[in-house]
């Protein structure tokens, strides 16, 4: 039987593949968590799941998380597999490259806003479809500082986390009730794959390399550095305990 603060609990985690995805699914399955693991990049969720202690309950798949019908069926999957969702961390989301405003494709646009925004409210309908009936469970939505002020050159990705904060606000006002616990996270810069590759465009951009482009990105953070991926996911993990409404 596993053992942990989480045992018992099942959490399921999108994004899972990489970055603060894949790191807070290690987290959860060292203190007995069963895992739904989804990613759109299946070696990369294949390769997280290999990493997981071989006692951990997982069931993982490769999903589209803007599919409505694949949401559904994996988050049905992982109630027949692992039990009833108790913990869920909407993590899925895309950038987007430096480009400012008037110069921003609508396709490009309507992409950013589908796999950031439509994702966490597929995901939050499904899970909390779950979780009202049996009035418990604990949300937790990936958002980002630029969702809170904004961000010029990448203003369809500061749109499309404010939108996940609008979701995130909206959904807690709804279920408080039922003794069910909405949040966001709001991370700024953190050495993901997305945080690489902005910085990547930006050292094409001033002619440098990558290192350069950090220089230039953490002259702008008062502490002078971007946070650890571990520093986020502990934020992550604060304050989990959950309480069944009677």
């Amino acid at each position: 039987m596993a053992e942990g603060r989480f045992a018992g609990e099942v959490a399921m985690i999108t994004g899972a593949g990489g970055g603060f995805g894949a790191a807070v699914a290690k987290r959860f399955a060292a203190e007995g968590a069963a895992l739904l693991l989804s990613d759109i990049n299946k070696s990369a969720l294949d390769n997280l799941v290999e990493q997981l202690p071989a006692a951990v309950n997982v069931c993982a798949e490769a999903i589209d998380v803007t599919d409505e019908n694949a949401v559904f069926s994996h988050i049905e999957r992982g109630d027949k597999t692992l039990g009833p969702l108790t913990i869920a961390i909407n993590n899925a989301g895309i950038g987007q490259v430096l480009t400012p405003l008037q110069d921003t494709a609508t396709g490009e646009f309507d992409r950013i806003m589908t796999v950031n925004a439509r994702s966490v409210f597929l995901g939050m309908k499904y899970q909390l479809a779950g979780m009202v009936p049996r009035k418990t469970g604990v949300i937790l939505n990936v958002a980002s500082a630029a969702g809170l002020v904004g961000a010029g050159q990448i203003a369809a990705y500061a749109a499309s986390k404010h939108a996940v904060i609008g979701l995130t606000r909206s959904a807690a006002d709804e279920v408080a009730r039922y003794g069910i616990r909405v949040n966001a996270i709001c991370p700024s810069f953190a050495p993901t794959e997305l945080f690489h590759e902005i910085a990547d465009d930006m050292a094409a951009r001033l002619g440098t390399d990558r290192d350069g482009a950090y220089v230039r990105i953490t002259s702008r953070v008062p502490m002078r550095r971007v946070a650890e991926i571990d520093e986020v996911v502990q934020a992550m993990l604060w304050r989990w305990t959950r309480k069944t409404r009677s």
